[in-house]
């Protein structure tokens, strides 16, 4: 079950997934923010964010 660390982490992967892409969109092809800075911010978000808001499990709780 996702808890509210979870859910906060893949809001921000998401986050991160759509500032990546406008970056990645705009200006011409030769632009350096579409070349280099976007792709680093789509694996940060692919590869480490997204995945550690799914995998992370957190503190088990007792009942």
């Amino acid at each position: 079950m996702l808890n509210k660390k979870n859910i906060i982490l893949v809001a921000i992967g998401v986050l991160l997934l759509v500032i990546g892409f406008i970056c990645l969109a705009s200006g011409p092809a030769d632009n350096p923010v579409s070349l280099t800075v976007a792709p680093l911010i789509l694996v940060l978000a692919y590869v480490v964010i997204i995945p550690l808001g799914i995998l992370f499990g957190g503190k088990k709780q007792d009942k």
